[in-house]
């Protein structure tokens, strides 16, 4: 797999934090635009950390039946890749929109950055997260023996822009994911920090997604 490195990398790149939720369309909207101004070469590249309002979205490979029971929450068709997953207050996402063409078009090699990114944070807080052969996202077993999803990944490259990105659990509302398959995996629950008994703020989930971000990508982001 090649190193972070190859290529050249853009002179800087934005990090920036909403204190506030995000509706979803607006996020998408605002990512696109974003994506079209880094190609033109007029924005630099964009780490965003944010929490959406409560939703489920279906990217390109969501099968309708692996939704079992909205709840009243909106359900929105995503450009990502993967299935059906929840969005929701307590759930950590982080949207990269990256220029590949500048640092490696590998799309394979992108994906396995944003696992290794979800790795080296939960490390910080002293839990194992680990890649499961055939199962985007990254996995924890529980105290129980159990193996749980704890964070997702979808994206999507547009002309070697990235959009989308990561969904960690932090403390979200965990009974809402019964309300899909989540990813279309059925054997398997879904978990978050909290669950696991790791007592975190979301500053604190921010302060080693940013480290962490730095140690996989091999850059310190500007910005807050």
């Amino acid at each position: 797999m090649p190193p972070a490195s190859v290529g050249t990398r853009p002179t800087a790149l934005e990090w920036r934090v909403e204190d506030a939720l995000v509706d979803y369309p607006a996020a998408v909207q605002a990512m696109d635009a974003r994506a079209a101004a880094i190609r033109a070469g007029t924005a630099p590249e964009l780490v965003w950390l944010l929490e959406h309002s409560p939703l489920y979205t279906a990217g390109t490979s969501a099968d309708d039946a692996e939704l079992l029971d909205a709840g009243g929450l909106p359900v929105h068709r995503s450009g990502r890749g993967g299935r059906l997953t929840y969005h929701g207050p307590g759930q950590r996402i982080g949207y990269a929109l990256l220029d590949l063409k500048q640092r490696n078009p590998d799309v394979r090699w992108y994906v396995a950055q944003l696992e290794a990114w979800l790795i080296e944070t939960l490390a910080l807080f002293n839990v194992k997260g680990e890649r499961r052969e055939g199962r985007i996202g990254v996995w924890v077993v529980g105290q129980d023996g159990r193996e749980r999803k704890i964070a997702a990944l979808g994206v999507r490259v547009r002309q070697w822009v990235t959009l989308h990105g990561i969904a960690m659990n932090v403390d979200p509302d965990l009974s809402r994911f019964g309300g899909i398959i989540p990813c279309g995996v059925r054997e398997f629950g879904v978990t978050s920090l909290v669950r696991e008994g790791i007592l975190v703020s979301m500053p604190e989930v921010d302060s080693a997604l940013r480290a962490s971000f730095m140690k996989v990508f091999g850059e310190e982001p500007s910005g807050l």
